[in-house]
């Protein structure tokens, strides 16, 4: 029949206060923190008795009771450890009498748990335990902010670095890079001020071993999340953003339908008296805010797009989704902003790449920029008939690159210097397209000499083709007559 020895009593108030404590702490489950209590402890008693140990666990978190009940059979000889005790080893644990083959019931419980286990194992168990602690908290902390990607918080500013801010929520370390920041307003931040943003991506690890938070105010989704909050028909699902474009901190384009003919997408989100968008702009260090009323009309939305600018024609190429502005001259500079701003929002909202055209399709003689572009790249651009600033613009890259003295570096710098002249911005596509040329073969000079020997020549024959006809006084009506010979011929005459 089992026995066990005298229970010792322990101070169950003190570990009902711990666990609770260190649940809410930890923000741990209590039946999952009794669980990982209850694994360290089977851990503990395997590593010093075997594998094969016969052993009961009980772990009551309300009533503070922790207590191991290790059943070994009682023996004369030990054959194996772990399910053996001999007679005299189980009577220096007990205070009855026992017999062969009687199993001993050893319990251990926190009065003796160090006696029966030694301190190294109760130093290894308890950086075990500390360890399965870290780890439910990582899943923990992953688990809730990768729910929250997505979503606006109010956080804590706790530090501010050179290159990024670490934010305090919710007790958990969150970091807002100077990427994703919005320009300029730095100088704003302080320690201890509440600052809100949107959990943009959650990865598993970080440096300090915790998963690491990032939080944004320069993505599209910040703004977006910014309307919900601030206009209910968004919320609502009355009006729907369709589109965003976006220079954080300077300008946004947000493109706004209604799905109820009553409500005006644009009035709803600039509310009465714009005190709905103003509280956006605010949070946004007054970055300016586009309001635009999507259409599925390509040309009317492309011309919406390019607001404050009035276009005069828009044309669309739906396959390649290319579209060709034409502009008046007194609206070039407005519809492509700052630096190109206007134009390239407007490209980004509606998602076709969009080339501005002056109404009156003005040129510029090539001569005109020859100080800058330098003599000699000026003349093999004239051997080659490119002699307008217009030419030189709509010549395709590759053509250009097989002049002889012209290189990728010197298409860039030239197509820069002439939109400059025209207010026109250049596109990342075809920047991308220059920089990915090959070189190919040169049109060499001697080859235009050649050509040129050979017009030289032909003219030489046609001029003495010229002369007999004007022996035989013949002409044609598409015959040019030299000034001076004319006013020669008149001066004999007199």
């Amino acid at each position: 029949m089992g026995r066990r020895k005298v229970n010792f009593k322990a101070d169950k108030k003190a570990i009902i206060d711990a666990f609770a404590e260190m649940a809410k702490e930890k923000n741990i489950d209590r039946d999952l923190l009794q669980g990982i209590v209850e694994e360290t402890l089977s851990m503990l008693v395997r590593k010093k008795y075997g594998m094969e140990a016969n052993f009961d666990i009980v772990v009551n978190m309300d009533k503070g009771d922790i207590e191991i009940y290790l059943t070994r059979t009682i023996v004369e000889v030990v054959e194996n450890p772990a399910l053996e005790i001999l007679m005299e080893e189980a009577l220096e644990h007990g205070e009855e009498k026992y017999e062969n083959g009687d199993d001993f019931i050893e319990e251990i419980t926190l009065d003796n748990i160090t006696h029966s286990f030694g301190r190294r194992l109760i130093s290894l168990a308890v950086q075990n335990l500390n360890q399965k602690i870290r780890e439910v908290e990582k899943d923990n902390v992953f688990n809730e902010y990768f729910s929250k990607v997505g979503e606006i918080i109010i956080g804590e500013i706790y530090q501010i670095r050179r290159n990024s801010i670490l934010v305090m929520h919710n007790k958990v370390e969150t970091l807002l890079p100077r990427e994703e920041q919005i320009p300029n307003e730095s100088y704003r931040y302080k320690k201890n001020q509440a600052i809100k943003a949107i959990v943009k991506e959650v990865r598993r690890s970080g440096q300090s071993g915790l998963p690491e938070i990032i939080l944004s105010r320069s993505s599209d989704d910040f703004l977006a999340r910014l309307f919900e909050i601030e206009i209910p028909e968004i919320y609502d699902g009355i009006i729907q953003i369709k589109s965003i474009a976006r220079d954080p901190g300077e300008r946004s384009k947000v493109a706004v339908v209604s799905f109820d003919e009553r409500v005006d997408p644009v009035g709803a989100c600039v509310g009465m008296k714009g005190i709905r968008i103003h509280s956006i702009v605010r949070e946004l260090n007054n970055e300016n805010i586009d309001l635009i009323e999507y259409s599925d009309n390509d040309q009317l939305f492309i011309t919406k797009a390019l607001l404050p600018a009035k276009v005069k024609e828009v044309n669309v190429q739906p396959e390649i989704r290319n579209a060709t502005v034409v502009v008046p001259d007194d609206q070039v500079s407005l519809a492509i902003g700052k630096n190109g701003q206007n134009v390239r929002l407007a490209s980004k909202l509606t998602g076709y790449s969009i080339t501005l055209i002056n109404e009156t399709g003005e040129d510029i003689d090539l001569s005109e920029f020859e100080e800058e572009i330098g003599s000699e790249i000026f003349n093999a651009l004239i051997e080659n008939n490119i002699e307008t600033a217009r030419a030189f613009l709509e010549e395709e890259p590759e053509e250009l690159l097989k002049i002889k003295g012209i290189t990728k570096e010197n298409i860039l710098e030239i197509r820069s210097i002439l939109l400059a002249e025209f207010d026109e911005p250049e596109t990342d596509e075809m920047i991308e397209k220059i920089k990915k040329l090959k070189v190919k073969s040169v049109k060499s000079k001697s080859t235009t000499k050649k050509t040129k020997a050979k017009k030289s020549k032909d003219s030489e024959s046609e001029l003495k083709n010229d002369e007999d006809d004007e022996e035989s006084d013949v002409k044609t009506d598409g015959d040019e007559i030299n000034p001076s010979e004319d006013e020669e011929k008149i001066n004999e005459d007199e």
